[in-house]
């Protein structure tokens, strides 16, 4: 048990799927896990861990943002023993080609400012998704009716972004969307020996103003689950 996570020891499973929403949490746990047991919900922030196909799954919400994520990342890691996190959540198209409902593998995250800055000072470090993980979840997409692309995202620490400049740079340089929380993620878990990956869903488009209906969420969602399960077993 942790400052922010209730859950017992051994009650969390190597691996973790981490949307920002816990109800997407609850969702996602009673939609593709079998035996689901509630496992935290200090603060409303909700953990289930099951199994997948005969695999221990955990399914635990982030909340929204880089520094939400980097507590949550860091216990699961440091103090569950987690070794293989998958962001699976919703981003905003930047690119054309780039189409809502689609799904978007992160190979890389850039940002202007993330928590661990503090840490590398002057450096800029480049966050990273795990080449075994990314391969995978590419691998798993061809089965499925959807249209996917690997590439570079951004991770704004800000929801309200005023910033149409920094924008137009970024698509100018192949950003494919933008996200709140993946290059926290990749950088706690290259910090700590752990394997990272987000799985997105383009659920707007920022170029087009186009978004995701409500009712259509579910099921574009649940490619992305999908795709993040059979990444981290590809043997099943």
């Amino acid at each position: 048990m942790t400052v922010h996570i209730g859950a017992k020891p051994g009650e969390i499973a190597d691996t973790v799927l981490m949307p920002g929403d816990p109800y997407r949490a609850k969702w996602a746990a009673e939609t593709f896990l079998d035996d689901a047991q509630l496992v935290n919900q200090v603060r409303g922030m909700l953990g289930f861990t099951g199994t997948w196909r005969g695999n221990r799954v955990t399914i635990h919400g982030s909340g929204m943002g880089m520094p939400s994520l980097s507590i949550y990342a860091n216990e699961l890691i440091r103090d569950y023993g987690a070794k293989t996190l998958i962001r699976i959540g919703s981003c905003g198209g930047m690119q054309d080609e780039v189409k809502v409902r689609d799904v978007i593998l992160a190979m890389t995250a850039s940002s202007v400012s993330t928590p661990s800055k503090g840490i590398f000072r002057e450096l800029n470090f480049a966050p990273s998704a795990d080449w075994s993980l990314l391969s995978a979840a590419a691998k798993a997409a061809d089965g499925l009716d959807v249209g996917l692309h690997v590439g570079g995202i951004y991770s704004s620490d800000v929801f309200y972004d005023e910033r149409p400049d920094l924008n137009e740079q970024m698509a100018r340089h192949g950003i494919l969307g933008v996200e709140m929380e993946a290059a926290e993620l990749y950088t706690v878990a290259a910090r700590h020996g752990a394997r990272a990956l987000a799985v997105l869903t383009v659920s707007d488009h920022l170029l087009t103003g186009e978004a995701l209906p409500s009712d259509d969420r579910e099921r574009s969602f649940g490619d992305m689950v999908e795709i993040a399960l059979k990444a981290a077993f590809p043997e099943t």
